[in-house]
């Protein structure tokens, strides 16, 4: 009996109580009265650093302040696991490139302070610095959490007997985690070159070194540039960073050799020399691909085509922040040929012969900005060296079912690029298997 008083009491207050101002309520929560003081309606959210919320604490927090700090893993000694200064390293170990954790960037490792150095000592703790020609939205970067492994990962050993076309497959300084969209290991293709625009407009084309001061290139890439309007990068890798050990380096092109029969409206003799004002510095990150013997048949099934280009054909695609490689087979010329005949282009399209043909598989191929770019074969001789058999020219679609992707035949321009490079004294040794 007596609950029954206290619920029927309860009803009575409920009923009784005065009716609520939905809006008044929403009020309450976000403030809109309107003052000459426009900071009278909000209220200070920033606290100084404290501790992080959740399982992970934040490198140089709580119980690391002071004793731990964020730097980049090169300036992290492996074997100790404190700051050095010197920037070597022998290989850190294992580094995730998609999730966050201890610090704020995922080639950056938490590493403990020697007793003379300081959390304020700029040279510890470099800032990022901002180069114009990189770029600037954060749309595509990701952050992540360097994990080190007991097993440190060490470069592969470039060969005294092999001057061109050494992949480093296990990458160098580390091996990368989380790489789920083909993204390649750091410094894996040391052949890589960024075709960079000097008014600051974004790089839509890469290329390959051949030569310490020369670049192979598609035509189509640079015909309608002057030598001042573009630049070339090597070493890059992350265009987001450059927080790597090795730095990339750039140099200006002084001489651009087109094929004298270059067809710009059908993309015949798609290829061009590129001579750079001053060699590029000998580097791990840094190497040239050989290039095939004339007319050499190249069929293997474990090509890889590498840029920065968009991940997929169109609007909906987005250029890469890490460098992407990607594994195509080799199609022959006829096969090319028929395959493309079922495409809009029609039955009576006709291949031309200085053209070569890869790809096919569904959702693998070279897309929108990936123009210029190397294919690589490994060489039948030699599994751990590779042989440039295509640049990358044009398609119909990108990544589409049986429709492989064309590129130019670089072996159909083997002699050329011989008789150019040989009449400006550059030895061909640099290339050569």
């Amino acid at each position: 009996m007596r609950h029954t008083i206290h619920i029927i009491s309860l009803i009575v207050a409920l009923v009784g109580a005065q009716p609520v101002d939905d809006a008044s309520l929403i009020g309450d929560l976000f403030p809109t009265e309107k003052s000459d003081d426009f900071m009278k309606n909000y209220v200070e959210v920033t606290t100084p650093k404290g501790q992080s919320y959740g399982a992970l604490e934040k490198c140089g927090e709580g119980s690391s302040e002071g004793v731990n700090i964020c730097v980049p893993y090169h300036l992290c000694d492996g074997v100790t696991k404190t700051v050095i200064e010197d920037g070597s390293t022998n290989g850190f170990g294992l580094i995730d490139i998609r999730f966050g954790g201890e610090c704020e960037h995922y080639l950056d490792v938490c590493c403990g302070l020697n007793k003379k150095d300081d959390m304020r000592n700029p040279n510890v703790t470099p800032g990022p610095s901002v180069d114009p020609l990189k770029p600037t939205s954060t749309s595509t970067t990701t952050t992540a959490r360097p994990v080190t492994s007991s097993t440190t990962m060490q470069p592969t050993p470039r060969p005294s007997s092999i001057k061109c076309g050494i992949r480093n497959p296990n990458g160098i300084d580390f091996k990368i985690t989380g790489n789920k969209d083909n993204e390649a290991e750091y410094g894996e293709l040391p052949w890589m070159i960024a075709v960079l625009r000097t008014n600051y407009q974004p790089s839509k084309n890469e290329s390959s070194l051949i030569a310490p001061n020369v670049v192979l290139t598609g035509a189509h890439c640079v015909v309608n540039l002057q030598l001042d309007e573009y630049k070339v990068r090597a070493g890059e890798w992350d265009t987001q960073t450059e927080k790597e050990r090795l730095p990339h380096q750039e140099r200006a092109v002084i001489q651009a050799i087109i094929h004298e029969k270059y067809a710009p409206n059908v993309l015949y003799n798609n290829i061009a020399l590129l001579i750079l004002d001053k060699p590029f510095n000998q580097a791990d990150n840094i190497g040239t691909i050989c290039l095939p013997s004339q007319n050499e048949n190249i069929d293997s099934r474990k090509c890889l085509a590498s840029g920065w280009g968009k991940n997929v054909f169109g609007l909906h695609g987005s250029y890469q922040v890490i460098l992407k490689k990607i594994e195509l087979p080799m199609v022959s010329f006829q096969q090319c040929q028929s395959a493309l005949q079922t495409t809009r282009l029609g039955k009576r399209f006709n291949l031309h012969s200085s053209f070569t043909c890869a790809g096919g598989e569904q959702g693998k191929d070279t897309c929108t900005g990936d123009g210029g770019s190397p294919l690589v074969c490994p060489d039948s001789t030699n599994r751990g060296r590779y042989v440039q058999s295509g640049i990358v020219s044009w398609g119909i679609g990108c990544g589409e079912e049986n429709i492989p992707g064309v590129y130019a035949n670089v072996a159909k321009f083997r002699n050329w690029i011989d008789d150019k490079l040989s009449r400006l004294n550059i030895n061909s040794n640099y290339y050569t298997i």
